[in-house]
């Protein structure tokens, strides 16, 4: 099993920025593709990012890209979210996913990640 523990949320005015962190504890050995995911009220759960066990390979979602950033420190078993250019439409729980499988191409489907977090809420106001 692998726990996922997120962190770095909060509030913050748009145009801000914020780093999130997912701290991964338990068989993190296995680990290879990890990925955030978001969800609104009312909304389903969307993608965000996702990389690659040694980060090689990172996919965004269109309404992240250019402003989003994904990374991993596998020493730290810790996985970051950097967000710039923040917009009130950002506004969401944040979810860290993680899965034993190198996903390239259903990297942002919810089906294909093994481990979650609990979510950590960002709110970005006008």
């Amino acid at each position: 099993q692998v726990q996922l523990v997120e962190s770095g949320g909060g509030l913050v005015q748009a145009g801000g920025s914020l780093r999130l962190s997912c701290a991964a504890s338990g068989r993190t050995f296995g680990v290879n593709t990890m990925g955030w995911f978001r969800q609104a009220p009312g909304k389903e759960r969307d993608f965000v990012a996702s990389i690659n066990w040694n980060g090689g390979n990172t996919y965004y979602a269109d309404s992240v890209k250019g402003r989003f950033t994904i990374s991993r420190d596998n020493a730290k078993n810790t996985l970051y979210l950097q967000m710039n250019s923040l917009k009130p439409e950002d506004t969401a729980v944040y979810y860290c996913a993680a899965t034993i499988y190198e996903l390239r191409v259903f990297y942002s489907r919810r089906d294909r990640y093994d481990y979650w977090g609990q979510g950590t809420q960002v709110t970005v106001s006008i």
